[in-house]
């Protein structure tokens, strides 16, 4: 929803972790809010709100002017959708304006319950290019929040090439990895940050050189200073992070973004002293990239929200601000009831009677008078904005009575405003879905991060090899090309050499890219390919199967957050598999933390950082070829994912995907056999098939 009192302007969106949070951001002045309920949303450790609040919160936003935005933006097993969806009827009940999504299957289930609640795509939908917006665009979705590793130029770009709105984050915590692509708290502590439980491990230390650095920890965003370009590029939403802040945050960054939105300069040192990490970053939107990005939690941050500071923050939300400007018309004539009408900017209109005048014996009312008794409206939502008086000459009128006229005539503007306006809610059918073949044995799919590491002679071990985009657009293909499958990068930024290597592959034979992001599935359509799903889709449930065969994909790997039993238990609606061996890719990063520390002269493409156990995790910057316009650098685990032991506990699958990064060919050629025959390693890890994700 774009600002309510003025359909043009660009909406100012604020979080609410919680009731006083909520309170903060509202009157303060945000347009609309975000909030979630239960657990279905991304920050399940915040305050949060229950389903016994939620009429009453969305009728207390409504009743201001504000927008309610409800998170329910987790992934979702199978075990779960019900639950999930009683959170969706909850929702249409309590008249929320939208809900903030990243679950394909429960996009999919809301979009056939409720097909007139709008629905945002949500930043962990890793959205970064036109062609996933358009995706989404075609299914039904009403707005799409980006990435925060944007530049504006390619804000501006996703913009012109899309009829959704479109929200940026404009201030408040920078994730080093893309949102929804990250795995390291799941993988480290079976926290999940694409189920609300993220533990911020990427804040302690990792490093290359420097013990105790923090070479994942980078500084908040703080885009208020770029108001101008983001209205130029056409930003229909601006969202502030911060559902696990106190609100006098939340009040600081509202008011903030209200004076940058007015033209005026944001009191950024406010909100720098009541939270920061060593400061602010505009760094992905300018695209000034680097070293200086970087910042963590220290002392002098902790310590700059005086006790002061906080009070004179607490004081921007202790009472009413009288945001909503009503027009008032009041009629007195002789002989005849007076009546007072309200209206406010969203067509709300009320009408309160009164008396009939009397004959003035000694002072008669002025139409000033009227003025000022009908606009005290202190203690309320409202200021008066304009008023129109019809008043007999000769007559007098308590002012008593025009008091009551107005508590009266406020008393139903705010019952008329907080009134609740249900969306139609109405339960799905269920289609049956085919049982998997428990005794079928899988496939073996093998990803190479180059061809040199097979040996041609084992590549018949493999049904399907897969192989980086730009490379097979390079190398020369014969006989052997119903096989191939492209990997795209995985961050899409340069459209136009994302269509050109397609094409290329398109005319050496390959007929099948493996995609992770949204963003991949219509280029390589257009291009004539078949599209698989790779694991940064997050498929978690037989619903997104569904979505994603009607998106038509032909397979999918599923979410490496499932389950061992959830996987072989999926229905076979499309081929599906799991990442059974590799170095998990933890995060996608579009900053390299590896050059940052140690620049990118001399890089051979794999870098080490270690944590502070000394762990080392394995940095690709191999897919930063070309300047880094391909797509970004991936941080992967220092334990390979292992299951040549547990091939029987396979079984029902369609495919076992092999994904090599930096091991030699007899390495691979080792692991290969030993998926075809059974193995054993130590030193491994079995990822998250056998815990139980929060």
């Amino acid at each position: 929803m774009q600002n309510r009192q003025n359909p043009k302007a660009i909406e100012l969106l604020a979080p609410a972790g919680g009731p006083e949070q909520l309170t903060a951001a509202v009157l303060c002045g945000a347009d609309a809010v975000y909030f979630g309920v239960g657990n279905f949303n991304a920050r399940r450790s915040a305050q949060n709100f229950s389903l016994d609040q939620l009429g009453d919160t969305v009728a207390f936003c409504h009743q201001h002017g504000t927008a309610v935005h409800l998170t329910v933006n987790t992934l979702v097993f199978d075990r779960e959708l019900e639950e999930a969806m009683e959170t969706v009827k909850a929702a249409c009940r309590a008249g929320v304006d939208a809900l903030i999504v990243q679950d394909l299957g429960l996009a999919r289930l809301i979009g056939q319950a409720a097909p007139d609640m709008p629905l945002h795509a949500s930043t962990q939908m890793s959205l970064h290019n036109a062609s996933g917006v358009r995706l989404l665009e075609k299914w039904g979705y009403t707005r799409a929040v980006l990435a925060r590793e944007m530049q504006a130029g390619e804000i501006e770009a996703v913009c012109k090439q899309t009829g959704l709105e479109i929200e940026v984050f404009v201030h408040g915590a920078l994730c080093m990895c893309l949102s929804g692509q990250c795995y390291l708290s799941a993988v480290a502590g079976e926290r999940s940050g694409n189920r609300g439980m993220c533990a911020q491990p990427c804040r302690l230390p990792f490093y290359q050189k420097s013990p105790g650095r923090c070479g994942l920890s980078l500084k908040d965003m703080s885009l208020f200073s770029h108001m101008d370009r983001l209205r130029e590029a056409g930003v229909c939403s601006l969202k502030i992070e911060g559902r696990m802040k106190r609100p006098e945050y939340v009040a600081a960054a509202v008011s903030a973004g209200r004076s940058a939105l007015a033209g005026e300069k944001p009191d950024l040192g406010a909100l720098q002293a009541v939270f920061s990490r060593s400061g602010f970053t505009d760094g992905y939107f300018t695209g000034k990239m680097g070293p200086q990005m970087f910042g963590t939690r220290q002392k002098q941050d902790v310590t700059a929200a005086s006790p002061t500071l906080l009070k004179e923050l607490s004081r921007l939300y202790a009472k009413e601000t009288g945001r909503i400007g009503l027009s008032a018309r009041f009629e007195a004539y002789a002989g005849s009831p007076m009546g007072l009408t309200l209206s406010d900017p969203d067509g709300n209109e009320v009408f309160v009677a009164g008396q009939s005048p009397e004959a003035a014996r000694a002072k008669e009312t002025t139409e000033e008078l009227v003025r000022q008794s009908l606009g005290k409206l202190g203690g309320t939502p409202y200021h008066l904005r304009e008023l129109a008086v019809s008043l007999d000459r000769g007559l007098a009128v308590p002012v008593s009575e025009l008091n009551r006229l107005r508590r009266e005539a406020v008393q139903q503007m705010d019952k008329k405003r907080s009134a609740c306006r249900p969306v139609p809610f109405q339960r799905p059918d269920t289609d049956p879905f085919p049982r998997p073949d428990p005794g079928r044995v899988p496939d073996l799919w093998v990803r190479l991060h180059h061809p040199g590491q097979l040996d041609q002679k084992l590549w018949q071990r493999a049904r399907r090899i897969i192989l980086p985009l730009d490379q097979l657009a390079a190398m020369p293909i014969t006989g052997m090309e119903e096989r191939l499958t492209a990997q795209l990068p995985p961050l899409l930024f340069d459209q136009d050499r994302l269509e050109r290597d397609l094409a290329r592959c398109r005319e050496k034979g390959v007929r099948s890219v493996l995609t992770g992001n949204l963003g991949g599935i219509l280029p390589a359509q257009a291009a004539g390919m078949q599209v698989i799903g790779d694991l940064g889709l997050n498929i978690t449930n037989r619903q997104s199967l569904l979505r994603v065969r009607e998106m038509g994909l032909s397979a999918a790997v599923l979410s490496i957050e499932m389950a061992m039993g959830d996987c072989t238990a999926m229905p076979p609606v499309i081929p599906r598999g799991i990442f059974a061996y590799g170095r998990l890719p933890l995060m996608t990063v579009r900053c390299c933390p590896a050059a940052a520390e140690s620049g990118c002269k001399g890089c051979p493409g794999f870098r080490v950082m270690y944590d502070r156990r000394r762990a080392p995790f394995v940095v690709d910057c191999g897919s930063r070829r070309d300047g880094g316009r391909l797509g970004g650098a991936q941080v992967y685990n220092h334990l390979p994912l292992y299951l040549a032991d547990r091939l029987d506990e396979c079984r029902g699958l369609d495919f076992l995907l092999l994904s090599f990064t930096d091991e030699s060919p007899a390495q691979t050629a080792d692991i290969i056999k030993e998926y075809q025959t059974g193995g054993r390693r130590e030193s491994i890890t079995r990822g998250l098939y056998y815990r139980r994700v929060k």
